[in-house]
C-alpha cells in the first residue's frame, strides 16, 4: 500500500505544482511573458550567427506563451484525473490499479514533453537562452525535467497485489 500511497502523493505535487504554475501565469500574466518574450527576440543574448531566428512579432510572443500556459494547464488536468481515478482504484487489484494510471502518464508525459521540447530544445538551443545572462531558464527546466521522468518512472512501475 505505501507504493501506491506513495505514488499519489508524489503526483499530487506535481499536479499542485502545474496548477499554481498555471494560476500564477494567468493572475500575473506579465512576470513569465517578459521571460518568453525576451527569449524569442534573444535580445540578451551576445551577438551571433544564430540572431537571426529571433522573432520580434508581439503577437506571435503572446500565442507561443498562450499555448505554453495551455499546455501547463492541460498537464495540471490530466493528473488531476488521473488522481481520482487512481484513488479510486487505491485498494483494487494489482491490473485495475495499474490501468488506472492512464491519465497521469499522460500528465507526466506531457510535463516531460514541455521541459525537454520547448524548454531546453527549443527555448534554450534554437532561441539560445543558454547564452542569455539573464533570461536563462535552463535549470529550471533541467530541475523540473529531471524531477518529473523520476516520478514518472516511479509511478510506471507495476503494482502488485496488496
Amino acid at each position: 500500500m505505501i507504493d501506491r500511497l506513495s505514488k499519489i502523493v508524489l503526483v499530487t505535487a506535481i499536479a499542485c505544482f502545474f496548477s499554481l504554475v498555471v494560476f500564477n501565469n494567468v493572475t500575473d500574466y506579465g512576470t513569465n511573458f517578459a521571460f518568453v518574450q525576451h527569449v524569442l527576440l534573444m535580445d540578451t543574448v551576445p551577438d551571433s550567427a544564430l540572431s537571426w531566428r529571433a522573432i520580434a512579432n508581439p503577437t506571435f510572443h503572446h500565442i507561443v506563451y498562450g499555448v505554453i500556459i495551455a499546455w501547463e494547464a492541460g498537464t495540471a488536468l490530466f493528473c488531476w484525473i488521473g488522481l481520482f481515478q487512481l484513488s479510486k482504484f487505491l485498494r483494487a487489484d494489482a491490473s485495475d490499479f495499474n490501468s488506472a494510471k492512464s491519465f497521469i502518464l499522460i500528465g507526466l508525459i506531457a510535463s516531460c514533453w514541455l521541459w525537454l521540447f520547448a524548454f531546453l530544445c527549443v527555448g534554450g538551443e534554437w532561441f539560445s537562452m543558454w547564452q542569455s545572462p539573464i533570461w536563462n531558464g535552463q535549470p529550471i527546466a533541467f530541475r523540473m525535467f529531471v524531477i518529473t521522468s523520476i516520478v514518472l518512472l516511479f509511478v510506471r512501475q507495476p503494482d502488485s497485489e496488496l
